[in-house]
Order: structure tokens, then sequence, then C-alpha cells
């Protein structure tokens, strides 16, 4: 019955044309009264909300339809299902049957088997017995004849007993074909059980799936009918309101001036609910345009959170590049200490070095004040070793600056390194600021959804205020509209009235004249008798004809009470109908509060393992997170120890082969010394030989000696090979003067490298940038997690918000559907009851017949019976 109702619109599509074609009329009308402009926007309004709801109407029937369609086609899959499954367990039933007799006559066949063999066994043994008789009593001196007799006998038996080894043996045949047959059959059986029971898994899983379809239609139906007892709460609300508007209408017949003081009130209340309702759509307006602007903050920071991110996101960028070249700056930091330890090692050798030469200085001292004949070869060796001591003083000096130089751009790399860790700290601060700023945002955001809610909730208020509001003057009017029918009623009958007074002074009046000249018009009356007798005839015609007319009414009146008894037994098998449905309907609401209170714990069951399974899922990300995070960092760190490792290997390579060319230096540089020392000498020499050569030339061109032609003798022969000496060492000496030009070049450009690694090594950032870096790594996707789980969870509010307000207008209009449909079948019950009153009715309104003993009257109200007075001549 609830179904085909609730298929069924409360406007069918010609009423509702009708009611627009009205409500249009309407429109025109107060289109003309510019006084009313408010009250027509505001029925416009009315009516656009009405046609929304009829639109949704027409798509929830639409979707009703679908439903109950699908309903059908489900509860229909069912009934075949359990059939079949009905039928399986018939046949698998019938088939254990089979199996059980099958295996019940291999047992009897089983059994015959073996009494046959313990027979045969027996039958073996009593022939034996024969033969040893026959064998006994062969020694024994019988009669012929009885031995004839005898022979005959066991001959017969042996026949008997042969016979039966026959049947016994066509019977043990029969018994192993049946056998066979049954162990077929039994196979069969087992092949189709399981065939069944693989099609019972089938229809049990199709069954499983079906209940749980249907458990969700149960749902459904219990929602429904949650609703529909609702809805019949809310019609018994209804018919007690119909009940006190019936009093109230009455109240209402009787005191009509009342009412017209209760019009101008309604009217006045309309006003005012009027003005209300302007107010709450004003409020209403204000609180969209509210969360419009609420909406809108929320989208702006979105966006400077987003911003923020990839500010953050570049930082770390930053950060990580500025890690990777501090940590190539501090190994080259690192190789630059090394190589000033290994300059100071060199600083110590070359103090110990000028150590040494003071101690010759002041050994030469000594020498020089014994040997004073050597004074000159000891002042050459005092300038040698003064300049020596010069050269080692400027190596100090180097070495002393290379070490300021050393320190300063040790100095410089602790200020970058210092400036670096405030610029980190900064970093940090402005790191905390926009953390705190996005904490600020996302509480600002829960604030503004709270108060997004608050206004929600404010704002469903005042829906609902407006929906009373709107179905009071929807009361109003209808409260209006019949006191305005009564209203023109009454005016009708009062014109009716006061038509029947008009007629009847004139009447009244007319009688008077009429009196006046009755005297006069006796003897007209003679004539006018005549007349009567012709009426009187005709009046016994109508008095004919009125009985015919009220035979015919007794015969519909006998109908029309079969048609009241038939009715009642309608209503009464009706009501029945009722009651089973109504204790159906109870039984369906236990079962729903049993389905209820199940599905309840289901969930909270279900809820409290998905957030346990979320927690879970959670911490094993995060620890999978983490241990990304340590693989990757363990990776960067096996593979930057190794690149420190082959960089500290090339360093040692680089420092050995430093190493080397400096003691050859060293070596190379002590024999230039000597070298030196060694040219000076020859040179002297030269000049002694050049100035001997001289001389001789001299003593040639002017000879002192008598005796000129003696020739000379060379005899100084080592001065050639001297000679060769000293060009062989000059060549050596330039050669190696090369050499060290191009090493002090070497050094000069290591130094450049080693001052600008020491630079870059300052910029770069320590251990701890890394560290902090990571820890706002992680911070930041926590903060983005969350962030992502609050608006999922702000789309999921905004979802259920959504759903909600579906399911309240569906239940509003559902409401307002049974509302009208309660309305007019309280209407068509009252027509009926009606008209089932207004047959007896009729009965009652039936004229008596007159009876002709009673007087009759004539036009002037004179009776006929009565004897005419004679009137004096």
């Amino acid at each position: 019955m609830a179904e085909e109702k609730s298929d069924k619109p409360y406007l069918e599509e010609s009423a509702f044309e009708a009611l627009e074609k009205d409500s249009q009329e309407f429109i025109s009308l107060l289109k003309r009264d510019e006084a009313l402009e408010q009250f027509r926007l505001e029925y416009e309004k009315l009516l656009a909300v009405m046609k929304k709801s009829r639109e949704n109407e027409k798509h929830l029937m639409g979707k009703c339809r679908k439903l109950s369609a699908e309903l059908v086609e489900k509860s229909s899959k069912v009934a075949v299902l359990t059939k079949l499954s009905k039928d399986d367990e018939e046949t698998i039933s019938s088939l254990k049957m089979e199996l059980e007799k099958s295996w019940k006559m291999v047992d009897t066949a089983y059994e015959k088997e073996q009494k046959t063999k313990e027979t045969i066994h027996s039958l073996q043994k009593e022939i034996a017995r024969l033969n040893n008789l026959m064998k006994e009593r062969a020694g024994q001196e019988y009669n012929v004849e009885e031995l004839l007799e005898l022979q005959e006998e066991v001959t017969k038996e042996r026949d008997e007993l042969l016979s039966e080894v026959v049947k016994l043996r066509q019977s043990l045949a029969e018994v192993t074909e049946q056998q066979q047959e049954t162990e077929k059959a039994k196979n069969e059986a087992e092949q189709s059980v399981l065939q069944l029971q693989q099609d019972i898994q089938l229809r049990q899983n199709e069954e499983l799936r079906e209940a749980r379809k249907k458990e969700k239609m149960e749902i459904e139906l219990t929602n429904l009918l949650a609703e529909m007892d609702k809805k019949q709460d809310e019609i018994q609300n209804l018919q007690q309101q119909i009940e006190r508007n019936k009093e109230e209408q009455l109240k209402m017949e009787v005191h009509l001036r009342e009412q017209k003081n209760l019009n101008e009130k309604a009217s006045k209340e309309l006003e005012q609910l009027k003005m209300k309702n302007q107010k709450l759509m004003q409020e209403n307006e204000q609180h969209s345009a509210m969360f419009d602007e609420v909406m809108k903050d929320v989208s702006q920071k979105t966006t400077q959170l987003k911003e923020r991110e990839d500010e953050a996101t570049q930082m770390r960028l930053e950060i990580s590049k500025l890690n990777k070249t501090r940590d190539v700056i501090q190994n080259k930091l690192r190789a630059a200490e090394e190589q000033k330890v290994d300059a100071e090692n060199e600083k110590g050798m070359l103090k110990n070095q000028i150590s040494r030469l003071e101690k010759e200085l002041e050994s030469a001292k000594k020498q020089s004040e014994i040997d004073k004949r050597a004074t000159d070869g000891l002042m050459r060796e005092r300038d040698m070793l003064n300049q020596n001591l010069i050269k080692a003083t400027n190596a100090t000096q180097k070495q002393i600056n290379l070490v300021k130089l050393h320190e300063q751009s040790k100095q410089n790399l602790e200020a970058e390194i210092q400036n670096y860790k405030i610029e980190a700290q900064k970093q940090r601060k402005i790191i905390y600021q926009l953390e705190k700023e996005r904490d600020g945002f996302i509480n600002e955001t829960s604030e503004l959804k709270e108060k997004v809610l608050h206004h929600m909730k404010d704002l469903e208020i005042c829906q609902v205020q407006i929906c009373d509001y709107e179905k009071e003057v929807q009361v109003q009017m209808i409260k209006l509209k019949q006191q305005q029918n009564i209203c023109e009623t009454l005016r009708a009958e009062r014109s009716l009235y006061s038509k029947n007074l008009i007629e009847a002074k004139d009447e009244i009046a007319d009688m008077k004249m009429k009196l006046k000249t009755s005297t006069r018009q006796l003897d007209q009356l003679k004539e006018e008798l005549k007349d009567k007798d012709v009426a009187l005839e005709k009046a016994h015609l109508d008095h004919q004809h009125s009985e015919e007319e009220k035979e015919s009414l007794k015969a519909e009146v006998a109908q029309m009470t079969r048609q009241a008894l038939e009715t009642k037994t309608f209503i009464e098998n009706q009501e029945a109908e009722e009651r089973k449905l109504l204790n159906i309907i109870a039984e369906a609401d236990a079962e729903r509060l049993k389905h209820t209170k199940e599905f309840d714990k289901v969930l909270s069951e279900r809820h409290a393992l998905a957030t346990q399974l979320i927690r879970r899922n959670d911490e094993v990300a995060l620890l999978y997170e983490k241990i990304k995070i340590q693989q990757a960092i363990l990776n960067r760190g096996e593979s930057e120890y190794r690149q420190r490792v082959e960089d500290i290997r090339i360093l040692k390579l680089e420092i050995k082969k430093l190493r080397r060319e400096k003691g050859i230096l060293g070596k190379s540089a002590a024999n230039v010394e000597e070298l030196r020392f060694e040219v000076n000498h020859m040179q002297k020499e030269l000049l002694k030989e050049q100035t001997r050569c001289k001389i001789l030339e001299e003593e040639l061109q002017k000879p002192l000696k008598v005796h000129r032609w003696r020739k000379l003798e060379a005899s100084d022969p080592t001065t050639y090979e001297l000679i060769q000496k000293v060009q062989r060492l000059q060549k050596r000496l330039i050669n190696k003067t090369s050499e060290v030009i191009e090493k002090e070049f070497l050094l000069q450009e290591k130094e450049k490298l080693y001052v600008e690694l020491r630079q870059v090594l300052a910029r770069q950032p320590g251990p701890e940038a890394t560290e902090q870096l990571q820890h706002y790594r992680h911070s930041l996707r926590e903060k983005t997690k969350q962030l992502k789980v609050l608006s999922s969870e702000l789309n999921m509010y905004e979802a259920q918000s959504k759903e909600y307000k579906r399911e309240i207008e569906r239940l509003n209009n559902e409401l307002n559907n049974v509302k009208k449909k309660y309305l007019a079948q309280k209407r068509k019950e009252q027509q009926n009851k009606e008209k089932e009153r207004s047959c007896p009715d009729t009965k009652r309104k039936l004229p008596p017949l007159r009876p002709d003993d009673e007087p009759h009257f004539s036009i002037g109200g004179f009776p006929l019976t009565r004897p005419l007075p004679k009137i004096a001549a």
C-alpha cells in the first residue's frame, strides 16, 4: 500500500498546471496593486520554491521507482536462489537416501555371499562325510538293494547339491554384478554430490551476496519504515490539528464577528511574519556573504602557505648545496692544515739549520782568531755564510708570512663559518616563524571551520524556522480562504434572506389587498370552484405520481443501504489489513532495532579497527620514511667517506711527492752553494792564471833573460781541466736555477689554490645545518600530512553536510507529500461519510404524504373541505 501511495505524487500534472495558472492569475492581480509588491515578490519566491520541490519530488519518485524495481528484482532473484537451493538440498537428500539404499544392498549381498560360502563349505563337508561313509560301508556286507537305494539317495542329494551350487553361483554372479552396478552408481552419485556441493557453494556465495544486498535493502527499508513511523506520527498530529480545525470551524460559524477580528489579526501577524521572513532572508544572505568571505580567506591562506612551503623548499635546496660546498672546503682545509703542519716542520728544520749555522759561525770566528793568516779565505767564507744566513732568514720570514697568511685565512674562514651559523640561525628563526604562522593559519582555519559550522547550524535553524513560518503562512492562508468562503456563503444567504423578506412583505401586502377584495370576489369563487375541482383531480394524479416516486426512492434507499453495508464490510477489511500491517510494522521495527544494535556494534568495531589500522599504517609509514632517510644518510656518508679516503690517499701521494721533491731540492741547494764556492775559487784561480799569462806575455815581448833560444815548457796541465769543470758546473747551475724557478712558480700556484680553498670552506655551512635541515624537512612533511588530513576531513565534512541537507530536503518533501496524501485521503473519507449521511437524511427530508382526511388549502389559504357559506340574496 505504502509503495502504491509513494508511486503517486501528491498533485497530478493537470492539478499542478491548474494551480500554476491560478498562481499566475493571482500574480497578475497582485501586479496591479503597488502596495502588495513585497507580498507579490514573496509569493513568486514561494512559487519558485514550490516548483523546485515539485521537480525534486519527480526526481525522488523516479529514484523510488528504480529502487522498488531493483528491490523486486533482487527479491525475485533471492526467491529463485532459495528455490534452487531447496531443490539442491532435496536432490542431495534423495541421492544420500539412494546411496544408503545401495550401501544396504551391498551389505545384504555381502551377507548372502557369506551365507552361500558357508552353505557350500558345509555341503562340501557333508559330501566328504558321505564319501567316507560310502568307503566305510563298502567294506561291510550289505544287500545289493540297500546299496542301490543308498546310491540313488546319494546321487539325488548330490544332484540337488550341485543344482544348489549352480544357483548359488548364479546368485553370486548376480550379486557381484549388482555390487559393481552399485559401486558405479555410488561413484556417479559421489561425482554428482561433488558437483552439487560445488553448485551449492556457488549458490551459497550468491545467496550471501544476495543476503548482503537484502540486508542493505532491509536497512533502507527499515529507514523508510522509520520515516513512515515519523510520518504516521505527523499524520496523527495533523489529524488532531484537523479535528481542532473542525472545532474552530464550528466556532467560526457561530462567531463571525470574532472571525473578522481574527482575520485582521491574522493579516497583521502575516505582515509580521513576512517582515520576520525578510529579516531571516537578509540574515541568510549576510551569513552566505560571511561564508564566502571566510572561504576566500581560507583560499588566500592556503595560497600563502603554499608559497611559504615553496620558499622553504628553495631554502632547503640552497642549504643542501651550501652543505656540499662546505664539505668540500672542509676537506681542502684539512689538506691545507696538513700542508701547514708540514710547513711548520720545515720551519723547525730551518731553525735547526740556522742554529747549526750560528754554531758554525762561532767556530769560524774562533778559527779567524786562531788563523789570522787565512783571514781572506775566512772573510770570504763569512760573507758566504752571511749570505746563506740572509737567505735562511728570508726563507724563515717567508714561512712566517705564509703562517700568518694561513692564520688570516683561518680567521677569515672562521668568520665566514660564524656568518653562516648566524645565517642558519636566521633561517631557523624564519622557519620557526613560518611554522608559527602556519600553526596560526591552521588555528584560524579550524576557527573558521567552527564558525562556518556554527553559521551552517544557524542557517539550518533559520531554514527550519522559515519552513515553519511558511507552513504557518500556508495554514493561515487556508484558514483565510475558508473564512472568505464562509463569508461569501453568509453574504449569499443574507442576500437570499433579504430577498425572501422583501418577497414576503410584498406577499403580505398582496394578501391584505386580496382580503379587502375577497368580499368582492365571492362570486368569482364559485366559478373558481369548478377550476378547483379540476385542480383536485390533477392533485390526485400528482399524488399517485408521488407514490410511484416514493416506491422508486425506497428501492434506491435499499440499494444505498446495501452499498453502505458493503462499504462497512470493506472498511472492516481495510481496518483488519491495517492492523496486520501495524503488527508487521511492529515486528519489522523490533527486527530493525536488533539490526541497528548489531550494525552499531559492527560500526564501532569497524571504526576501532580502522583507527588502529590508520595508526599502524602511519607508524609503518613513519618507520619506512625514517629507514629511507637513514639509508640515504648512510649511503651519502659511505660515498662521502669513500671520497674523503680517496682525497686523503691522493693528498698523501702528493705530500710524499712534494717531500721527495723538497728533499731533492734541498740536496741540490746544498750542492749549489758548494758549486758556487768552487766557482768563486776557480774564478780567483783563473784571474791568477790570467795575470800570470799576461806577465808571461809581457816577459816574452820584453825578455829579460839572455838565453831566448831556450823553449819554455808547460808546467800547468790541470788548468784546462779546471776550465772544463767550471763550464760544466756553470751549465748545471743554470739548469738547477731554472728548476728552482719552476718549483717556486708551482709553490705560488699551490698557495693561491690553498687560499681559494680556505675562502670556499669558510663560506660553507657546518654539519649542524644539515641536521637542522633534516629536522625541518621531517617537521615539514608531518605538517603537510596534517594539512592533507585536515583538508580531507574538511572535504568529508562538507560532503556529509551536503548529504544531510539533501536528506533533510528529501524528508521535508516526503513529509509534505505524505501530508498532502493524508489530507486528500481524509477529504475522500469525509466525502464518503457525507454521502453515507446524505442517504438516510434523504429519508428524513422527504415530505410525508398528506392523508385524505386532512383539509386542503387553496391559494388564498381557505380550507376546501368546509362548506361554503351561503350568500344572502
